[in-house]
């Protein structure tokens, strides 16, 4: 399992991690897949228990991840603002989170998509992609290149995390 969360995470990285973070995290989240008593007694730092949705392992995936890799907010202008930052200042984007306030959810979603989308053609554009399920957030994203998303979608069936592209899934949640 540890291969497969290493190639997870780097694919979901998308270069915002180093390959000694990524490890870090493959191989505490495989000790936690593996033996979630003895993660739990040799971390006792861990704030976790049964009565979370998600298996300790990927707690410990998605607590893990550094906020310029997995977005969580409870509007998609929000969403877009932690995106744009995580960017930095020289990277120019053809919408601004505030043009986003007053439109709805799909509406939204698909603006962010379309900019994200065009963005680094040469491996297929970013796709936004929910990840995991919502904890404490009503969205919870990554950003996946476009080329990787089918490996992506295989891996978390294989490891047992939910994954969905935020467009499609939005479309079907509201029955479009």
């Amino acid at each position: 399992m540890k291969a497969e969360l290493i190639e997870l995470i780097s694919k979901i990285g998308s270069g915002c991690m180093s390959e000694a973070e990524i490890v870090q995290i493959a191989d505490e989240a495989a000790q936690a897949y593996a033996n979630p008593e003895a993660f739990l007694a040799a971390n006792p730092d861990i704030n976790y228990d049964d009565t979370f949705p998600i298996p300790l392992g990927e707690w410990v995936v998605v607590g893990s991840l550094p906020d310029t890799v997995l977005f969580q907010a409870d509007t998609y202008m929000d969403l877009f603002a932690q995106i744009v930052a995580s960017f930095g200042p020289g990277v120019a984007f053809n919408i601004k989170p505030k043009q986003l306030a007053k439109t709805e959810a799909l509406t939204a979603l698909n603006r962010i998509q379309i900019q994200m989308g065009s963005m680094n053609p040469e491996n297929g554009g970013y796709t936004l992609m929910n990840f995991s399920q919502l904890l404490d957030d009503e969205i919870q994203t990554v950003l996946v290149y476009g080329n990787d998303v089918p490996r992506v979608l295989e891996l978390c069936a294989q490891i047992g995390i939910a994954a969905a592209p935020s467009l499609e899934a939005l479309k079907v949640a509201i029955h479009v």
